[in-house]
């Protein structure tokens, strides 16, 4: 009995042995348990490495963006300054006015036809465009006038604040006037110059976000 017992145990600690634990594995069988942790594992690092690349291509894209409104600046603000030397127009104003209706010259009236601020004209080209009307935005076709260049659109643009419309030479006169781009915005707006409601505040936006105040200052 006494040797049973003593192959019993050496028989026991043999299994023991043999009873081996791997990662994923116990004894030639897969553990569903370890599988499942690290699928789990793998998908946090794949979100992981989405959300990084999410990143760093949303700072690219806004890198490029950004690129391309000071290449936008750069090339209408001494225009700009050209008509505030000339009539009083706050660079500031004419500079956002154009960034704001041309996408910062992306547009395709800005792109084709050199018109910055959307002028309209009965021989002109034919696009598609929004228009806020009875309090809401419609999409319309319209004929909008060809320009040679930006510097034509922008002496066009200054030159109805100073000859003002067929109905009233004087109507934006309060723009030329203005002590500062604020009143000009706000004068825009009262004027009627543009169907956006929200028109001046978004020009002072601009103005602020970009420093293009210091354009004023020449």
């Amino acid at each position: 009995m006494a040797r049973k017992r003593t192959q019993n145990k050496k028989t026991v600690k043999k299994r023991r042995k043999k009873a081996k634990f791997k990662f994923l594995y116990v004894n030639g069988k897969l553990r569903l348990s370890d599988l499942l942790l690290v699928v789990i594992l793998l998908s946090l690092l794949f979100v992981q490495f989405i959300k990084w690349s999410g990143v760093n291509n949303n700072t690219q894209m806004t890198k490029i963006e950004d690129v391309k409104k000071e290449e936008f600046v750069e090339k209408i603000a001494p225009i700009a300054q050209d008509e505030q030397r000339k009539y009083h127009i706050f660079a500031s104003i004419t500079i956002a006015q154009a960034a704001l209706e041309s996408n910062w010259g992306q547009s395709e009236l800005a792109t084709q036809y050199y018109n910055l601020f959307g002028v309209k004209s009965d021989t002109g080209g034919l696009m598609t465009t929004k228009e806020y009307v009875n309090g809401q935005w419609i999409v319309v076709r319209a004929r909008f006038a060809i320009y040679q260049s930006w510097r034509e659109s922008i002496e066009q643009h200054t030159a109805l604040f100073v000859d003002g419309t067929s109905w009233d030479s004087s109507h934006y006169q309060a723009v030329l006037s203005a002590d500062n781009y604020v009143e000009a915005a706000q004068a825009l707006q009262q004027r009627g110059y543009a169907t956006d409601p929200n028109y001046a505040q978004k020009l002072i936006s601009l103005i602020k976000t970009y420093n293009l105040d210091k354009y004023d200052n020449n």
